[in-house]
């Protein structure tokens, strides 16, 4: 890169381009004309000795180099922002901010009710806007429209930073009434029937159907390593409900353990191990880049690992 030959201004313009892919739209965000867009445009590819965006059938799309040069633009600018914020630490406890944070239900049923009552108490003013998985896209969370995304994730944008929370295994919650739960075994499991509760990942979910093996996820992928499948007959993507259906005596429902010791005081249901392997998954909390270095947000992650940690050193097994 010929540094003599760009700015700070390009650079802003090439994050805007990379994440929009259209001149219009990223004209519009930057509160700049289409043509000064345009003409930015027209400077990057010079300097950059790349068209860094190709037209095609569905629509504007990276070059190789411009997906190259994204996650480390991001930081670039991420640094400049965090050099020039005035240094102010976040004051929680007369803080009224409202942080937005995308998860799924299993997150809500364990780790949110945890983290309300550290917030009752350190930050009784701020508040939490809860979003589901359906609700956004992965471009709206690399903007900094969410604070923070907080799931099972199969793949997210390399730019984003990300921790572990935690890791869960699976276990199967029945009714107490339910024939099987005296003799629970591979076979017993086999030949109930099931609920299949799950959403992972970003974006509108999809119908499902039994033959969906790859779709269905861990457990159903699990049985499938050892030649078997179970028979599902309700979908939901609802841990909650999941768990009240668990107290019919004709179904069975496997789900992340961390959930299924939220009914350990439910004395209709019983929780069992699984008869065999499901593979641990892990809880993930991601944010963009764009929101690495504010305070009130480096705050809230903060927080967040610690009631994440507290759980797990609680959790007990059944």
């Amino acid at each position: 890169m010929n540094l003599d030959k760009i700015d700070l201004n390009l650079l802003v313009y090439l994050d805007v381009l990379l994440r929009e892919r259209n001149v219009t739209r990223s004209a519009s965000l930057l509160g700049i004309t289409q043509p000064a867009m345009s003409n930015g445009l027209r400077r990057l590819r010079e300097t950059l000795a790349d068209p860094l965006l190709v037209r095609t059938s569905e629509g504007m799309v990276p070059t190789e180099r411009a997906s190259t040069l994204q996650p480390l633009i991001r930081e670039v600018l991420a640094s400049i922002e965090q050099a020039v914020e005035p240094d102010v630490e976040f004051d929680a406890s007369s803080s009224s901010r409202v942080f937005r944070i995308m998860t799924s239900d299993y997150g809500e049923a364990t780790l949110l009710p945890r983290l309300l009552e550290r917030l009752r108490t350190d930050a009784p003013n701020v508040v939490l806007d809860i979003l589901t998985p359906s609700d956004m896209s992965f471009l709206e969370v690399e903007r900094g429209q969410v604070d923070l995304v907080i799931n099972r994730f199969d793949a997210m944008p390399q730019s984003f930073h990300q921790l572990t929370l935690w890791k869960d295994s699976f276990s199967c919650l029945l009714s107490a009434d339910n024939p099987i739960v005296d003799r629970f075994d591979l076979a017993s499991y086999l030949q109930a029937n099931h609920v299949w509760v799950s959403k992972t990942g970003m974006g509108a979910g999809m119908g499902l159907t039994p033959q969906d093996t790859k779709r269905l996820g861990w457990v159903d992928e699990a049985l499938q390593r050892i030649g078997h499948r179970r028979h599902i007959t309700v979908f939901t993507r609802h841990y909650q409900s999941a768990s009240l259906m668990a107290e019919q005596k004709s179904l069975v429902v496997t789900i992340p353990t961390k959930a299924a010791q939220a009914q350990a005081d439910n004395t209709r249901v019983v929780i069992r191990v699984p008869p065999f392997d499901v593979p641990e998954f892990e809880l993930k909390m991601a944010w963009s880049p764009l929101l690495q270095h504010n305070s009130s947000h480096k705050w809230i992650r903060r927080l967040i690992a610690e009631v994440a940690r507290d759980i797990e050193v609680e959790a007990e097994p059944y």
